[in-house]
């Protein structure tokens, strides 16, 4: 019990000030919930989970409030939000949109600059389109589609798959067919040149 305790009053200590302004409802499922996986301040713990800094905070609530609806399925996500009221959800959105982007190293940068070209121009040959056309030229997104900036290349690779085999099922319609189109080589490339980006 007493560890639970001192990791409570570190972790109240370690939050950051804009938590403050969030109501004690929203500041619990922060600490308690959201910073498992995604951080305090929205840099996740591992490539496997979203960064969630500076993601549009409509595209953040529409998510979550398809995780609590279902329409999109994690068991995590789905568990995690499951009992979260609408007014909690615009307060968790707010706060990670307003933290600074970070980007990953680029380990390779021959394979980032074929990620570079399919993002910038698509691929003719197969039929893949521009990803710039939609998320823009910075990957910066916008209120319905993600920010991708920055973004764990891991995590983009994983999505691209699940949309390719229609596991990822909200937000499917568009992305299948992208997605279906990709190579492997293509689907790495492209994320690797993201994660890149700032």
């Amino acid at each position: 019990m007493n560890r639970l305790v001192l990791w409570m009053a570190c972790l109240t200590l370690a939050t950051p000030a804009y938590a403050n302004k969030l109501s004690a409802k929203a500041k619990e499922v922060l600490t308690m919930r959201c910073a498992l996986c995604h951080g305090l301040e929205g840099e996740s713990a591992t490539a496997i989970y979203p960064r969630l800094a500076a993601q549009h905070r409509e595209y953040l609530r529409k998510q979550l409030i398809d995780f609590r609806e279902g329409r999109r399925q994690s068991d995590t996500m789905n568990e995690m939000a499951k009992d979260l009221d609408d007014a909690v959800i615009a307060e968790l959105a707010d706060y990670y949109a307003s933290k600074p982007a970070l980007a990953s190293r680029v380990l390779d940068a021959d394979l980032a600059a074929v990620g570079k070209y399919i993002y910038h121009k698509g691929n003719a040959f197969s039929g893949v389109p521009a990803c710039a056309s939609c998320h823009g030229e910075k990957g910066e997104g916008t209120a319905q589609l993600p920010r991708l900036a920055g973004q764990h290349p891991r995590y983009i690779e994983t999505q691209l798959l699940e949309f390719n085999k229609r596991l990822r099922n909200n937000d499917n319609a568009v992305m299948h067919t992208i997605a279906a189109k990709l190579t492997a080589l293509e689907t790495h490339a492209v994320a690797a040149y993201l994660g890149g980006l700032k």
